[in-house]
């Protein structure tokens, strides 16, 4: 060997070397570099693809560069070695000057190979394991030149486990995502085939899907205790394996494998071989009572059949429903396929299906039950009809679903649950009510601690008797109470109503708007109710900015769900008619109005009446009166006053339907009418705030129509109404009575406030105009003008163009197609002084035509926007 001084210097190991990313690695070649002829000690252990080959080639390079080879004894997979071989190795370390380097797995590890590493752990070992990011975005750099994505990174880190020689070899192939390339796939199996066929079982397994859980495993790989070791032996070989798979490189050190090596493997096993693996797993999750969800999901559309099958499909079911996953429906289906006779599973696929939204499969497997209850067990009878009951709730038909409950519990031979206490008192039913909520019918049943939903379903129940005859304040209470408790458990799907939706109809009618959308915004966060309930709480929210004069968020809340690719249940299609209706007129678009009215009738010819729509009906009845349509609404009126007269006439919910026939009798000018709902509102005003304030502002309507006007008494029911939420309603009240009083300053007074009122209850960022200082719409339906309309001296055009800014609100109107009587309901004056002023913007324009005014306004509005 020569001597140091005079041979060449090797060239030390680099950041961009075959050692790049591995920087203690880098760090030893550099010391045996720096001082090649020092005695060496040096151990370095890792699984198989770590690098221990490379580390041990970029030393023999080093010692050869140097001229120092002679003497050196570099040993790789010494795990591999026998007793022998490991202890001359190990006297060889003895030696003073000895310059030694081996490297092997960390598993197997019998006691010369332990001995062997203690005498080299002199020095600290070299430890070689998975790459962090910085090391795989230097191994990036090396192989492919270029710096690697973030993306790229996480998604090469994920698939390898860092391995170094997987990242090499994924990154070489130039496709970090997608299917595992074949010439990789290739080289992963020659890896895998070359370890014991018992690792290979157990890697195949794990990748298959089998947990890492000795309980399963052991009977999966068909470990035995042969020899007779006794308890644990198994676990004990498991262990071997286990640690086996790590040491090769195919699991990561908590035993899962690494998921390109699974990919790989997924890809080679045979079809027969993998059903078979599957089924097996399954069987034993189902035996010990583990979850078999996940093996379940491999195994659908395999077309396993049998006994145990079967089993295995029901058991992720109902394991799926229980967490109200929409995959119950689908494994119920496969358990059929796999040979459960349909009857069995039947009850629970109605209820897998009414949590995933699908009411008519539902209905129909609940129906199949209900139509062979002779050949049932009555827990599944009573199941199905549950079922049934809260899907015709959702429809709308709410009496053919407390005819359900009442059935059920005849069967049970108990009281109805608490879950149909809504459905008795929204049809009326209230002694029965009574019954089950001070009778014990709550939602506990004996037997069993009490949960959440049965929590949830007593305090609904006591929220809507109170409702009818107990505080509105305990009602509410209780009801956003039941709200709360159902967000953190399963269950509220199979409600006929959700207590979110419940809560909300009763703060509504007792005014508290802030409150109702609290509760529907928390519930659509929470997702209370599942897929079924979102449209309804959508509507609901949409009804609430409604009554707040909000027409523009009430608008995009039913334009949201009217866009869905769901069709509406008759009960959320009764509220979403009545919904557009209402818009319609409150924005006093007469041709919207109509077009609306057709999808009203035909919601009014699917939906029955019960206690929970009297305020959409109330809105309908006030459009029918606008549009000489009463009798299409009659009917229902008169079931509404029989339903309000079996609960007693609570006020709560009695008051709302008199105020809207109170404005339906003021839009046909019918005093007698107005004067008699007036009266009804008197007898309501005790039920709430809201109550009150309709019952204080109801003589003065009746004034109105008989050209009785107390400005001041008038102004100050007019802002009760806004105090309560009903902005549009008091601003007009303001309007018209502006309209019917000879005292200028009284008018002046009116208009004022109903100009403030309108403005509140309107978001302008929607595009709504607040009204212009003028005279107020009429009450009837054409304007009630004596004389020639007086007209405002013309305003000087603004600035930016030909038309002064009033002029430029009507021409808006004008340009959307409405008519002049409806400009003048918009703005608060009369049909009169709209036509005078579409005469002046003609006159200041030149044009002749109609057609002519519509396009130069165009282009104004346009050029303006």
């Amino acid at each position: 060997m020569a001597a140091p001084t005079t041979s060449p210097s090797p060239s030390p190991a680099t950041a961009t070397g075959p050692l790049a990313g591995a920087p203690a690695s880098i760090a030893l070649v550099r010391a045996v570099a720096e001082d090649p002829a020092a005695p060496r000690l040096v151990a370095v252990t890792g699984p198989a693809g770590a690098g221990k080959s490379t580390v041990l080639r970029e030393l023999v390079r080093v010692w050869t560069e140097a001229g120092a080879g002679e003497g050196v004894t570099v040993v790789d997979d010494a795990h591999d070695l026998g007793d022998d071989e490991l202890t001359d190795l190990r006297d060889q370390a003895g030696r003073p000057d000895a310059r030694l380097v081996v490297a092997f797995r960390p598993w197997p590890r019998g006691r010369a190979l332990a001995r062997l590493g203690a005498t080299l752990a002199a020095a600290p070992p070299l430890v070689l394991g998975a790459l962090d990011a910085a090391g795989i975005a230097a191994r990036a750099a090396r192989v492919a030149g270029t710096r690697i994505t973030d993306e790229a990174l996480r998604a090469v880190a994920e698939r390898t486990a860092g391995s170094p020689m997987l990242v090499d070899r994924l990154l070489a192939t130039g496709r970090v995502g997608g299917p595992v390339p074949p010439q990789l796939a290739e080289q992963i199996g020659y890896a895998v085939d070359a370890e014991d066929p018992r690792v290979v079982e157990l890697v195949t397994a794990l990748a298959l899907g089998a947990p890492v859980d000795g309980e399963v495993l052991v009977p999966l790989l068909g470990i035995s205790d042969a020899a007779g070791i006794g308890v644990g032996a198994e676990i004990a070989e498991l262990d071997e394996l286990s640690g086996r798979a790590v040491a090769a490189g195919l699991c990561t050190p908590d035993g899962r494998v690494v998921p390109l090596v699974a990919e790989s493997i997924r890809a080679r096993v045979a079809p027969a071989r993998r059903a078979e693996l599957r089924r097996h797993l399954a069987e034993i999750e189902l035996d010990r009572g583990g979850s078999v969800l996940a093996v379940a999901r491999t195994l659908r559309g395999s077309g396993a059949t049998g006994e145990r099958a079967a089993a295995v499909f029901r058991a992720a079911a109902a394991e799926a429903a229980r967490a109200e996953s929409p995959d119950a429906v689908r494994f119920y289906a496969e358990a059929v396929a796999a040979g459960a006779p349909p009857l069995t599973v039947a009850a629970h696929r109605a209820q897998a299906h009414l949590v995933a939204g699908d009411l008519d499969g539902a209905l129909g497997h609940a129906d199949s039950v209900l139509s062979a209850t002779d050949a049932v067990e009555a827990t599944d009878a009573v199941r199905a009809g549950s079922v049934a009951a809260a899907v015709l709730a959702r429809r709308g038909l709410l009496a053919r679903s407390a005819e359900l409950y009442r059935w059920t519990a005849a069967v049970s031979g108990e009281r109805p649950p608490a879950a149909a206490v809504p459905v008795l008192i929204g049809t009326g039913a209230l002694e029965e009510a009574r019954a089950v909520v001070g009778g014990g019918g709550s939602g506990f049943v004996a037997g069993r601690a009490p949960t959440l939903v049965d929590g949830a379903d007593d305090l609904t129940a006591r929220g809507m008797l109170d409702s009818v005859e107990g505080s509105p304040t305990a009602a509410l209470s209780g009801l956003a109470r039941a709200a709360g408790l159902l967000e953190a458990a399963h269950g509220a799907a199979l409600l006929p109503d959700t207590p979110a939706a419940l809560a909300a109809l009763v703060a509504v009618h007792t005014g508290e708007f802030d409150v109702a959308a609290s509760v529907l915004d928390r519930a659509l966060r929470t997702g209370l109710g599942g897929a079924p309930a979102r449209a309804r709480h959508r509507l609901l929210l949409g009804w609430i900015a409604l009554l707040r004069g909000a027409t523009g968020p009430a608008s995009e809340r039913l334009a949201a769900v009217d866009a869905g690719d769901e069709t509406l249940e008759p009960r959320d299609e009764f509220l979403a008619a009545a919904l557009q209706v209402a818009i319609a007129r409150r924005q006093s678009d007469l041709g919207a109005l109509m077009r609306s009215w057709t999808r009203a009738r035909q919601a009014i010819v699917r939906h029955p009446v019960d206690l929970y729509v009297l305020q959409p009906l109330g809105e309908l009845v006030t459009a029918a009166s606008r549009l000489r349509e009463e009798s299409w609404v009659a009917p229902h009126l008169a079931e509404a006053d029989a339903l309000l007269d079996r609960l007693g006439r609570p006020a709560l919910w009695a008051a709302p339907l008199h105020w809207a026939r109170l404005q339906a009798a003021v839009l046909t000018d019918d005093v007698e009418a107005a004067r008699a709902r007036s009266d009804e509102l008197q007898r309501a005003a005790c039920g709430s705030r809201f109550a009150h304030a309709m019952a204080t502002a109801a003589p003065h309507w009746v004034g109105v129509l008989e050209d009785r006007v107390d400005a001041a008494e008038v102004e100050a029911a007019a802002r009760g109404l806004h105090a309560v939420g009903l902005s549009f309603d008091g601003g007009r009240l303001a309007g018209q009575a502006a309209l019917r009083t000879g005292d200028r300053r009284a008018v002046s007074a009116l208009l004022a406030c109903a100009r403030a009122l309108q403005a509140a209850g309107t978001d302008l960022r929607q595009g709504t105009v607040p009204p212009p200082a003028e005279e107020p719409r009429p009450v009837a339906e054409e304007p009630a003008v004596a004389a020639p309309a007086p007209v405002e001296a013309a305003p000087e055009p603004a600035a930016s163009g030909l038309l002064s800014e009033r002029e430029l609100e009507v021409a808006e109107l004008v340009v959307q197609g409405r008519t002049q009587r409806e400009i003048g309901e918009a703005l608060f004056i009369s049909a009169k002084t709209v036509e005078h002023h579409v005469a002046r913007m003609r006159q200041r324009l030149g044009v002749r035509s109609r057609s002519e005014l519509l396009d130069e306004l165009r282009r104004i509005l346009g050029d303006r926007g």
